[in-house]
Parts: C-alpha cells; structure tokens; sequence
C-alpha cells in the first residue's frame, strides 16, 4: 500500500472518531449536564529501517468543553445548579464521581441521590439528609435547611488535577488525583444547567467533517482505479 493511501485512510479514521463525537454532542444536547466533547488531531510519524518516514494524523485525545450550560428553572426544591467552577460529588459502586447534573430527590432514607441511586455528598464526604416533609431551602453556599433549621452542606468540588478528569458514562467524571472544595462557586436551588452543547453548531460541524470524509473517500476510490489501471499495463506489457 502506497504512503498517499496510508495517509488518507488515517486522516478517515479520525474523521470517522470526530463524527461519532459530534453525533453524541447532538444526541445528548437536551442532556442536564452533559458536557461537549469533541477530538483533538494530532500527527504521528511512522519510521521504518530503509524507509523514508511517513507522516500520518491521529484523532484519539478527547476534548471535553466546562462552558458554564444555560440554567433552567425548575423550581424543583431538589434541583440544584453550579454556577461557576465546580462539581457535585456522587457515591457509585465504582467510587465517588464528579458530575453538573443537580437533578436530585430523597430516597427511603431521606438520603438525596440522583436518578440512577448515586448518592449526593456534603463538604465532609458524607450522604447529604433530607428530613421527610419538611420544607428545604438550599443558600448559595450549599448550606441545606429543613424547615429553617440547617442539616449541612452540599458539597461543591474541584479535581486536584483537572488534566485527569476521566469520563465516566454521560454526565459524570473520575478524578483520579482526587478531589478538592471549589471556590467561587454558587449554588441555586430549583434551578437545572442544561447540557452547554450548541446544537446548530454540533449540525454544522457535522456537515463540514461528511464533506471532509467524502473527499477524502473520493481520493481513495481515484488512487484504487490509478493502481488497477497501471497494475493492468504491467500486465500487457
């Protein structure tokens, strides 16, 4: 295989990466929480003895865009919005996650956890309790009250490295260099931040990176009949 095809087709596997990523911004755009991703190109040099070397392109380092979401009212007495830098923390059975989505509500044990279980962490690491009927109000800081009476805090976090962060399903992160509280952050309750993907963006970047693959795919299919036609008048002569 010639080094014009080895260089086409590792600039249409990136392509093909940076379309799935685009694809899934979409699909997620009404996600609470989601956070864009998208896919940084990169060259790599391929050498081998006697060879000239051959440089190529490699789409595999993800992107994920922080951009603060728009936030939405819920009015929702537990859901809750970052506003600034900041992560909530959840409980998994894989250990504890970062995650933007403040959709949250009290289980049997008064305990707030989210959608899938996950349970929400204060500023101390611990499940955050809510007292079955009364009424809760949430300050900016994350201080939770039950009927006027303070019951802790919601924690709001940092990863120590955010380099690190490591997406974990849809709308949560591990942090492997572990965690720190985040400053300057506000939190506001019956409030939800939507997924801060641009959807007409997303649509138009996607049209961009087909018409991309489509010439790219248009020069293989050239340089295959180029190869058959001088493979062909080898064979007669």
């Amino acid at each position: 295989m010639e080094a014009s095809t080895y260089i086409s087709l590792s600039r249409q596997s990136g392509l093909m990466n940076e379309m799935r990523m685009v694809a899934n911004n979409i699909a997620n755009a009404a996600t609470t929480g989601y956070r864009q991703q998208g896919v940084m190109f990169s060259e790599f040099v391929r050498t081998a003895p006697g060879q000239a070397s051959l440089s190529m392109s490699r789409a595999q380092v993800r992107e994920t865009s922080f951009e603060q979401g728009t936030l939405t009212q819920t009015n929702g007495s537990f859901d809750f919005a970052i506003e600034g830098d900041g992560f909530f923390l959840v409980e998994t059975p894989n250990g504890e996650r970062l995650t933007r989505a403040g959709s949250f509500s009290p289980d049997a044990n008064g305990e707030l956890v989210t959608p899938q279980g996950y349970r929400l962490l204060d500023s101390g690491g611990a499940p955050v309790f809510a007292p079955p009927g009364a009424k809760i109000a949430v300050a900016s800081d994350g201080t939770l009250s039950a009927d006027g009476q303070p019951q802790g805090q919601i924690g709001i976090y940092m990863p120590s490295d955010p380099m690190a962060l490591i997406r974990q399903g849809g709308v949560m992160f591990d942090s492997p260099g572990g965690v720190e509280p985040a400053e300057g952050a506000r939190m506001i309750q019956g409030f939800l931040e939507s997924s801060n993907v641009d959807p007409i963006l997303q649509v138009a970047r996607m049209i961009e990176v087909q018409r991309a693959y489509e010439m790219g795919q248009s020069f293989l299919e050239a340089e295959d009949q180029r190869i058959r036609n001088a493979v062909k008048t080898l064979i007669r002569s």
